[in-house]
């Protein structure tokens, strides 16, 4: 029974680079003799595949920074809710909000996108990362990789990377340099409240923060951050920050 779970699961993944590049989404079923109607099923299931030559080959002479938070594939576990599906290799493209996969971390494996099912999890450095909704300060409802610091009876937490892409511009004359297109890193932090089905990022100021979690005990909160010397600007002091709030 695991093993056709993990054949099911492992059809949530797009077919190999050459069909990236073509445009075409493919799956295994559909090299199998699928029928058109089982096909089209899963892919449905499958992670969005465009312009992906774009997405994954650039000059870097020609821009600063990268679109991916590491160059490199990096060894994973597979998750499929609480169930263990296997090993594989990974890297986060952030701009695109795709994680890339490899079965094994050699040149010319090809590689595939990670379907966007919420249920689908890897652990990046240690911790659970997966596809979920959540809504920035903006009031903007998102979707998107993000990755547990914390998790509690009454809080969870959240770390979110991502990519902004800027275009240069060209020298206007022999005095001025080109400006390059670059690619800008973000961080951003998102919690939720047990029972309230939505993830709200956080500001980065202990007194805006304070009005976004309304706890009872406010003032034993206040408290404890000044006596701490905490500064939610630090990831390390946040996951302490909510460490302690779910153990009241």
């Amino acid at each position: 029974m695991k093993n056709i779970f993990t054949s099911l699961i492992l059809l949530l993944f797009v077919s190999s680079v050459h069909g990236q590049y073509s445009g075409q989404v493919a799956s295994n079923l559909s090299q199998g003799g699928a029928t058109a109607g089982s096909t089209g099923a899963i892919a449905n299931l499958l992670g969005p595949i465009r312009d992906a030559l774009s997405k994954r080959s650039f000059n870097t002479e020609e821009f600063q920074g990268t679109p991916y938070v590491s160059n490199n594939f990096q060894s994973t576990t597979l998750y499929y809710g609480d169930e263990k599906i296997g090993a594989i290799y990974y890297r986060y493209n952030a701009l695109n909000e795709e994680i890339e996969i490899k079965e094994q971390n050699i040149e010319g494996v090809g590689i595939r996108a990670l379907g966007r099912d919420k249920k689908i999890k890897i652990l990046n450095n240690e911790k659970h990362m997966s596809f979920m909704t959540f809504i920035n300060l903006k009031g903007r409802t998102l979707n998107g990789y993000l990755t547990q610091l914390a998790e509690g009876e009454t809080y969870d937490l959240y770390k979110r990377i991502h990519v902004k892409f800027t275009e240069g511009s060209p020298a206007a004359n022999s005095f001025v340099k080109a400006i390059p297109s670059r690619f800008s890193h973000y961080t951003e932090y998102y919690v939720q409240k047990a029972s309230i089905d939505r993830i709200d990022e956080i500001p980065l100021k202990n007194r805006q923060f304070l009005k976004l979690i309304k706890v009872d005990n406010n003032m034993d909160l206040k408290a404890f951050i000044k006596e701490n010397k905490l500064d939610i600007k630090k990831e390390q002091d946040l996951i302490a920050l909510i460490n302690y709030l779910n153990e009241q």
